[in-house]
């Protein structure tokens, strides 16, 4: 459906969006009179805009509204191999039109992200099947229906009829869908046999209620429709016509879409190469190499590197958390006490609409705490607003434990922490505060808001994605807010060390299940000898990693590269280390690669020394 690029990560990748379009003559003719930095600073700016041209979903995520608003755009393999085309001329143009030596300090740092970017993706692109069309973690149907709910903004009757095209279009989407099924299938690339049972549960989701059934209930898209509709300061009649016309797109062309991606997505149980990691496809070794690269952006890390290091980790946060145990009395082992926090009925809210409120009111409230001394740690803070949300009830078999979505760099959208309370028998209490914290703030929405909020940097930089910068944030926020003098509750500082150890033992289970070919059931058992997670979400989780190779690596690695430069910047200033402009340092030019945040806070040092 609309994001059939293989992975979440792809469209977040090459977000790009302008206002207007340049003509490339006129820029050529000015070239001339301007300086090094205004040059690349107009080659970014062409680049930005025509990506962003290409691509309605992104305008349409970025808060865009334009002729191309009731479209979806081209997922086709063709327009793939076009776009990685452009890429490769991208990357040509930068090397030989700017130099860098005349550059000032800030736009080298934006040719080096731009750079590394382009690299990263012409490496992936011959890897593209290998990334599954469908898993646990990426249902490409269901995120049409959140797209529209969450992202297409009716504002008056051509949005809604904008809307409506969407839907109508969904049928040409899914077929291009398909076809990279097939072209994947036959590559020897399909998707894990776990995946199957929750993508087609969820995706027969999308087709309950009015107009596909006679119960009586709106279907999830109609009733958005609806809603959106029924805001709309027009006349009754007009409001009518527009239902009627979502109505008959639903049961026509959306139907169709949806019900031929189901059948092709169940008619390849037969050819799934079971519950394994990626080392069962094609090249997989090959592949996972390409995969720690991408998601840690450091390409001299191995394999065994990874495990080994994941195995410290592991033995260091049982030793902590055993301190904890013996601190709150608990007579017994670590093994035991995990089975306590498994079964403590005071661990849990109620399986009810009340406990699932309960859930989010506190982990509002423990956002909204960080708040209240924030200007101790950071000098800047996001503009824009953060909620908490439930995931929607339809869509909870495929949506991840806790997510957050970035908000709408135009201020029409909020961040959102999202949080699946589909079974509150697996949702710890003792938990919660760093979930919260590592989803909201200081945590993702901190680092992901600011960083498209910046000024004085080219777009694309606003939106650059570096999984080990992002998700490493996103740990070290836990740890932050333990330093902020949170977890006070030490059940809740043992969930923050819980948290910890899910990310070190995923340095464990994920190179175990792609490089030394662990089996599934392995994966859970070692998570659960190390964690007091439920069995229901460490079974989650594994099949996460098991389908997105790479990707829990992100974690750990950067939380600890994060902290490694941040003691190197202690130690190099002693009593002139600030806490809010090391901070400042390593959020200043949103999401980078590993190696040039090094360089970045290396030259915060240098700097801070100079001063």
């Amino acid at each position: 459906m609309p994001f059939v690029m293989p992975r979440v990560h792809a469209a977040i990748a090459v977000l790009l969006v302008a206002l207007t379009l340049a003509a490339p003559e006129a820029a050529a003719a000015e070239s001339a009179a301007q300086t090094e930095d205004q040059r690349l600073a107009a080659f970014f700016d062409e680049v930005w805009k025509r990506n962003v041209k290409d691509s309605p979903i992104l305008q349409a995520q970025l808060g865009m509204k334009g002729p191309d608003y009731g479209k979806w755009g081209d997922f086709s393999n063709a327009e793939a191999i076009r776009q990685n085309g452009l890429a490769r001329e991208d990357l040509r143009r930068l090397r030989a039109e700017f130099d860098v030596a005349k550059l000032s300090e800030q736009s080298r740092v934006s040719y080096r992200i731009f750079e590394f970017l382009r690299e990263r993706s012409l490496r992936n692109f011959d890897w593209r099947f290998h990334n599954y069309a469908f898993s646990t973690m990426q249902n490409p149907i269901t995120q049409t229906v959140t797209f529209m709910q969450n992202v297409h903004r009716v504002d008056d009757v051509s949005d809604a009829e904008a809307y409506i095209s969407r839907l109508n279009g969904i049928e040409r989407v899914s077929q291009q869908f398909i076809d990279n099924l097939e072209l994947a299938a036959a590559r020897g690339v399909v998707p894990t046999s776990f995946s199957f049972d929750p993508v087609l549960e969820d995706a027969g989701n999308v087709l309950k209620g009015t107009p596909f059934d006679g119960s009586g209930k709106d279907s999830a898209v109609l009733a958005d429709f609806r809603a959106k509709v029924g805001k709309l300061q027009v006349a009754d009649d007009e409001k009518e016509r527009l239902i009627a016309a979502g109505t008959a797109a639903l049961s026509g062309p959306f139907r169709r879409g949806v019900e031929a991606a189901i059948a092709r997505i169940d008619g390849l149980r037969g050819k799934s190469p079971g519950p394994h990691g990626v080392w069962a496809l094609p090249d997989g070794a090959a592949f996972y190499r390409n995969q720690i690269d991408f998601w840690t952006s450091d390409a001299t890390l191995t394999a065994e590197q990874v495990h080994e290091t994941g195995l410290a980790e592991v033995a260091r946060i049982r030793g902590e958390m055993e301190a904890i145990m013996r601190k709150v009395g608990f007579k017994g082992d670590l093994p035991a006490f995990f089975e306590h926090l498994r079964k403590d009925p005071a661990n849990f809210y109620p399986n009810t609409d009340e406990g699932r409120q309960a859930y989010l009111d506190q982990s509002k409230a423990y956002i909204d705490a960080i708040y209240a001394d924030v200007g101790q740690y950071f000098n800047i803070l996001p503009k824009a607003p953060l909620e908490v949300r439930r995931v929607e009830a339809w869509r909870e078999a495929t949506a991840p434990i806790a997510f957050y979505n970035q908000p709408a760099p135009d201020g029409s959208r909020p961040g959102y922490y999202y949080v699946n309370l589909k079974d509150m028998t697996s949702k710890q209490k003792h938990e919660m505060e760093t979930i919260a914290y590592h989803e909201g703030a200081p945590g993702h929405h901190f680092q992901i808001a600011i960083q498209q909020e910046l000024q004085g940097v080219p777009m694309f930089q606003r939106f650059a994605f570096f999984g080990a910068y992002i998700e490493g944030w996103g740990l070290y926020a836990e740890r932050l807010a333990k330093e902020q003098g949170r977890f006070t509750d030490p059940l809740q500082d043992f969930g923050r060390l819980q948290n910890e150890m899910l990310r070190a033992a995923r340095l464990v289970v994920d190179t175990g299940a792609h490089a030394k070919k662990w089996t599934r059931e392995q994966m859970i058992d070692y998570m659960l000898a190390n964690n007091p997670m439920t069995p229901e979400d460490a079974t989650k989780e594994v099949e996460r990693y098991i389908d997105t190779p790479g990707q829990a690596l992100s974690y750990k690695i950067g939380m600890m590269r994060i902290l490694e430069l941040r003691e190197k910047a202690k130690a190099a200033l002693g009593a002139r280390f600030d806490i809010r402009d090391f901070h400042d340092a390593v959020l200043k030019n949103g999401a980078v690669a590993l190696p040039i945040l090094e360089d970045l806070v290396d030259d915060y040092i240098a700097a801070k020394r100079a001063g």
